[in-house]
């Protein structure tokens, strides 16, 4: 199968963008990195990406009097590499409606918790605090409404009584790393759609609360 090129925003270690990367250098991942963008001139993903050979770009928030202006040349800098699909792995920039709007259906997130429920940050904490008994990660296509966007993939694990917002974590990063090459290999490979506000894969409307203890049929 031809390359299909990718985008990768960032703003820090990038652990999901190297669970990326693997994936593309063990061919599991039919894609082209064309480049990691960050926000932070420090973010420490960007010389992960160097010692890959992946071009790496800045563009800091911070150099630009106001959010337009920085999205602005965001998105010049992400259409010079012409990406088929713009993925945010821990870019913690909230994006405007009109910039979001320019990707429509071509840009997707991964989100540490079972999307609805504990959209914003500290969701391990609020998790735990809430009582809830499972929690988990969402890939997302990105709209204007902060992870509110279709629920691509889920994956669920139980809350145990001992976990602290730390211990899980590190549980939810391990299916974070999982899911996201997973839902990157299916819109490379055209078997992703939206409808109405849902994703389907292969013609079938993805459950919305994702696939119990971590195991699908689809995972291939």
């Amino acid at each position: 199968m031809a390359a299909f090129n990718i985008v990768i925003l960032i703003s820090g270690r990038g652990s999901n963008m190297q669970a990326i990367i693997d994936q593309a250098l063990s061919g599991n991942l039919p894609i082209t990195i064309k480049a990691v963008i960050s926000n932070r001139p420090d973010a420490p993903g960007l010389a992960l990406a160097s010692k890959h050979g992946i071009n790496t770009r800045v563009v800091d928030h911070e150099d630009y009097p106001d959010k337009q202006s920085f999205e602005t040349a965001l998105s010049a800098c992400i259409n010079e590499y012409q990406p088929r699909l713009i993925v945010l792995a821990g870019f913690m920039r909230v994006l405007s409606s009109d910039f979001v709007g320019k990707y429509k259906n071509r840009m997707i997130n991964i989100h540490p918790s079972l999307l609805p429920q504990f959209t914003g940050l500290n969701t391990h904490q609020r998790a735990i605090m809430a009582g809830a008994r499972e929690h988990g990660a969402s890939v997302h296509f990105v709209t204007a409404d902060i992870d509110s966007g279709p629920i691509i993939i889920q994956r669920r694990i139980p809350i145990e009584a001992t976990d602290t917002p730390e211990t899980l974590a590190s549980k939810v990063l391990i299916q974070e790393h999982q899911i996201y090459p997973l839902a990157i290999k299916w819109f490379a490979e055209s078997r992703l759609k939206v409808r109405a506000g849902s994703v389907l894969l292969d013609g079938e409307i993805q459950p919305q609360q994702g696939f119990k203890n971590g195991v699908n049929k689809q995972n291939n």
